[in-house]
């Protein structure tokens, strides 16, 4: 915010007088490109336009989208899972297999008839498999989940803070691009009345009730203006490229402002309190998840400590067949069993305690965060405060100054007509006439940048803006 408030105060003194019409001319026209249309977009369009096309806002909302798949993720450990396979082993040498010199002499050797269902040596061998398995105890699995859903509730706080800065860059962005418009246009405008004011004086040298001083001093007038021109149409490009990008116009597309820069009606009184402000600010309240988030981390690495139960039930089935593919239906064997297992962590190199060491920093630093963006966001409001008020009382000084200045170049005008002042005095007037005007200007921007700042360290955003997906 004081950023741009000492962008707009460092123009050249030469630009902002060009600045005299910029309250009394035509909201700035974006030039018209032969078969393309123009957007005309106010400045409630183009927050909506930001909050529904914008990468900006298109990338937090994704990260809940994403935020939201941690949770299931996380959920999703503490169901049972179930899994299935089937494989074909082949076994072409075993110390099990038994030598024979045929089948009626393994038919009456008792011993491999006692062994010939078993799968010790035989060549072929199928197997179904269906496993289940559930956790019954792990302090782990509670943990993800509490981490889990903290991380989805910092994200939309994250989210409502990214929607916060976007308005108040595309509100900056639209204020500057409508403020460098009016500044193209009345740089024009200037450039015509010196044109205007140099046929003058060359009539009246041809008549002569002129000098030729009086011609070459509105020649260099004149000529002094262009440059300006120049320069004033260039910062008007910049500025609405700035503000399509943001809300997602094609660079090629001209963009017609249709809000005005107009003084405020009245002046905004703070009525809130920093500390209240610091309380519900989105980034605030993200960053008191993550210390919550930290809580839990410390939580997980004394878990570490403790042991964990979990069931499992595996159901197969089996066949040995003669052949490769002798697979009949028949001679299927099952292989049915369930485990409980208890897991107890014993020694495991001290890498435990390190753990917990790093996760109780891990929460400090955390805590310190918080504090110091509590701090920020405090400072932040006060400031943005303190520049709109201030912008607000500027705004009725040059007001003053500007009638006073149109006062002054009337008469200054009135007696030249009379032929009782020159030249030089006229362009003294009117040079001060443009400067009050171009200060008046340059403090209704002021205001409404800092209202904007004010905004911004609410966190708040407007319903245009938070509506539009």
């Amino acid at each position: 915010m004081r950023h741009t408030a000492h962008s707009l105060r460092q123009l050249p003194p030469v630009l902002l007088l060009a600045l005299a019409l910029a309250l009394i001319a035509p909201p700035a026209r974006a030039q018209r490109t032969p078969g393309t249309d123009s957007v005309r977009i106010s400045i409630d369009e183009a927050l909506s336009r930001a909050g529904s096309l914008g990468e900006e806002s298109k990338l937090a909302r994704s990260q809940l989208d994403f935020a939201a798949t941690q949770v299931a993720s996380a959920r999703s450990a503490a169901l049972p899972a179930l899994d299935g396979s089937f494989s074909y082993l082949r076994t072409y040498a075993s110390p099990y297999q038994v030598k024979s010199s045929g089948a009626s002499a393994d038919t009456a050797n008792p011993i491999l008839k006692l062994f010939a269902n078993l799968p010790f040596g035989r060549v072929n061998q199928y197997t179904a498999n269906l496993t289940a398995t559930q956790t019954l105890f792990s302090p782990k699995l509670g943990i993800a989940m509490r981490v889990a859903n903290l991380y989805e509730s910092a994200t939309r706080y994250t989210l409502r803070e990214q929607l916060a800065e976007t308005e108040y860059q595309v509100r900056g962005a639209y204020v500057r691009a409508l403020l460098a418009g009016e500044l193209e246009s009345s740089a024009r405008e200037a450039v015509a009345q010196a044109q205007r004011f140099l046929d003058q004086e060359r009539q009246r040298l041809s008549a002569g009730l002129g000098s030729e001083l009086d011609v070459l001093r509105a020649e260099v007038s004149l000529e002094n203006l262009r440059p300006q021109l120049v320069d004033a149409q260039n910062a008007a490009a910049i500025s609405t490229l700035d503000l399509k990008r943001l809300v997602n116009v094609p660079l090629v597309t001209p963009l017609v402002l249709t809000t005005r820069l107009v003084a405020p009606l009245a002046a905004v009184a703070a009525s809130s309190d920093p500390a209240i402000v610091a309380s519900t600010r989105g980034a605030v309240q993200a960053e008191e998840e993550n210390v919550r988030i930290a809580h839990e981390v410390v939580k997980g690495a004394i878990s570490a400590y403790l042991p964990s139960l979990d069931f499992r039930m595996s159901l197969g089935r089996l066949m040995y067949p003669q052949t490769v593919f002798g697979l009949n239906g028949t001679g299927w064997l099952t292989d049915w069993n369930a485990a409980v297992t208890l897991k107890v962590p014993i020694f495991n190199g001290m890498k435990r305690g390190a753990d917990l060491s790093q996760a109780r920093i891990g929460l400090q630093q955390e805590e310190f965060r918080l504090a110091q963006l509590r701090e920020a966001v405090q400072l932040q409001f006060q400031q943005a405060v303190g520049e709109r008020e201030r912008a607000a009382a500027s705004i009725t000084a040059r007001q003053r100054t500007v009638d006073q200045a149109q006062r002054v170049y009337d008469l200054t005008v009135l007696r030249y007509d009379q032929g009782l002042t020159s030249h030089l005095d006229v362009s003294d007037a009117r040079l001060s006439l443009l400067q009050a005007r171009a200060n008046l200007a340059q403090s209704i921007a002021q205001y409404y940048i800092a209202d904007a700042s004010v905004q911004r360290a609410l966190g708040s955003s407007s319903a245009a803006l938070s509506r539009a997906r």
